[in-house]
């Protein structure tokens, strides 16, 4: 080898070399936000990615703090937590959005009870043609919406100084309505601005497109969103279509009746070379406010106990198990903007 030659051999492998420490050096680098603060994503550790502490579905015209009792919501789901910790669990993402439950301050109590990192929203809810929608949010345009979640991120939700640690939005099945199409438009904005996640609430693979397109259209890259509830689209072929532009495939609501479903639904995305865009949860808990004693409380640890064993019985490895409740919750709920 002539010495020019030895020399550019060299310094590209030195540039490969530095590149990929510099890479590394990011992903150490990046942050989650928690209802306590910052912390790296490799904090996180065991990740829950969509569940719910509270709930109240009277609706945003009549949704109000005076209608709960936080120490009793709090002795009431405290058990439930610990009980998850126990589990092997690290981080619970609370998915409720305002008008609908959402109580920062309640859930930075548990965490610190609990032992658990917990995770907020900013966002609005606009499934179930809208019930959860305050009125502001008809009439504004897409960049006042966002220009109010933008503010939670900068400022903190309300006067508790909380900062949500992604943007939690929900629209009914495709074709999507004008007001559903205006919510993942201001969350493509904030997006943009923040590097916050959006999770979606998805009625069908049909909105689920429209999503994405829209997405395009902000300039926002796939990886920045969340199919939630995908597990409710019987087209197996529109879950690989959207992991495969990189979006991420969340199969939550798991259940002890649904248990060989969804290992079924993460075996498929699996042999497709697509577990990297999986994420898995129950979607469960909650206490249920204005139902006597908060309702009836599903557990947070069918995953541990009934889930997971089922995964390794068919064939996923240890590592496989790790990618998808540690790897992909911390890669997908890190604090970066992801553009097209």
């Amino acid at each position: 080898m002539h010495r020019r030659e030895f020399l550019t051999s060299a310094t590209a492998g030195f540039l490969a070399a530095r590149a990929q420490a510099v890479l590394a050096d990011e992903a150490r680098n990046r942050q989650a936000m928690t209802v306590a603060g910052s912390t790296a994503v490799e904090e996180l550790g065991v990740t829950l990615p969509h569940e719910h502490v509270m709930v109240d579905f009277v609706g945003a015209d009549k949704v109000s703090r005076d209608r709960y009792d936080r120490d009793v919501v709090f002795r009431t789901v405290l058990p439930h937590l610990e009980q998850l910790r126990k589990a092997g669990c690290q981080t619970l993402v609370e998915c409720t959005p305002a008008y609908l439950g959402r109580d920062p301050a309640l859930l930075k109590r548990l965490a610190t009870a609990s032992g658990l990192r917990i995770l907020t929203n900013t966002g609005y809810y606009g499934a179930r043609q809208g019930k959860f929608l305050p009125e502001h949010a008809h009439q504004e345009s897409a960049e006042q919406l966002a220009a109010r979640w933008i503010a939670e991120w900068e400022n903190g939700i309300e006067e508790t100084g909380i900062r949500p640690g992604f943007i939690k939005i929900g629209v009914d099945g495709g074709p999507l309505s004008p007001v559903n199409r205006k919510l993942v438009r201001a969350a493509a904005k904030v997006h943009l601005q923040s590097g916050l996640m959006i999770a979606c609430h998805t009625g069908d693979g049909a909105a689920a497109m429209q999503e994405m397109a829209i997405l395009e259209e902000e300039g926002v890259d796939p990886s920045a969103w969340i199919w939630v509830h995908a597990q409710n689209e019987k087209n197996h072929e529109l879950h690989r279509r959207a992991a495969e532009q990189g979006g991420w495939i969340e199969f939550d609501g798991i259940r002890p009746d649904t248990i060989d479903r969804h290992v079924e639904l993460v075996k498929s995305m699996k042999q497709n070379g697509l577990l990297g865009r999986v994420l898995i949860s129950h979607d469960a808990g909650w206490y249920s406010v204005g139902e006597p004693g908060g309702g009836d409380f599903r557990p947070y640890t069918t995953l541990f106990e009934q889930f997971l064993p089922a995964l390794k019985r068919n064939g996923f490895s240890r590592d496989e198990v790790r990618r998808l409740t540690v790897e992909n919750p911390a890669e997908a709920f890190s604090i970066q903007v992801r553009r097209r």
